[in-house]
């Protein structure tokens, strides 16, 4: 495992004035992060991972937060509670390809924060480290439902197709 990237570490200012830090995920994250599933909507776990769940599985978790920065990299957006603590509001993660010049990312944006220019900020950060780190191409998979995170990768360049062998999924891909 790499050492953690510090590097990719930055505080910034949405749209509507909210400060986020953006950071890469930390096992010690597992907490945070299952608080994070459990406040999203019950659409909105449903578009990210295409079941239906209250919570992630510990499987699940594990593999969401303790990455190796290097083949599989998950940049989470945190804001500062009253109390000091840091409260996860977004997550966006890229895994490299078995040949290693491709990757799937995912993302994930708390619903209150939605619409506030955080999910461009989190994809345009995972697709920046991707192309410096020598990756060439990104592609995800989004329920063909989801009309909103189609017209929102339609927005960041990419390029859909329909599955044929289900129909119901989308296939996102661009050039970095």
């Amino acid at each position: 495992m790499a050492d953690y990237p510090v590097e990719l570490e930055r505080t910034r200012t949405l749209f509507d004035g909210r400060r986020v830090h953006i950071r890469p995920v930390r096992a010690s994250d597992a907490e945070m992060e299952q608080d994070f599933v459990r406040h999203l909507s019950p659409d909105s776990r449903y578009t990210r991972f295409m079941v239906t769940m209250n919570e992630l599985p510990a499987g699940k978790l594990k593999y969401l937060t303790d990455v190796d920065y290097e083949k599989h990299l998950a940049l989470v957006a945190t804001e500062q509670t009253g109390d000091g603590r840091q409260h996860q509001v977004g997550s966006a993660r890229y895994v490299v390809d078995p040949g290693g010049k491709s990757c799937e990312f995912a993302i994930m944006v708390d619903d209150d924060w939605q619409s506030s220019g955080l999910a461009g900020m989190l994809m345009f950060t995972i697709m920046d480290v991707a192309h410096a780190r020598g990756l060439e191409s990104m592609e995800g998979l989004v329920l063909a439902s989801n009309h909103k995170m189609l017209k929102f990768a339609r927005q960041l360049g990419f390029s859909q197709q329909r599955l044929a062998d289900d129909p119901g999924t989308v296939r996102v891909f661009r050039k970095l």
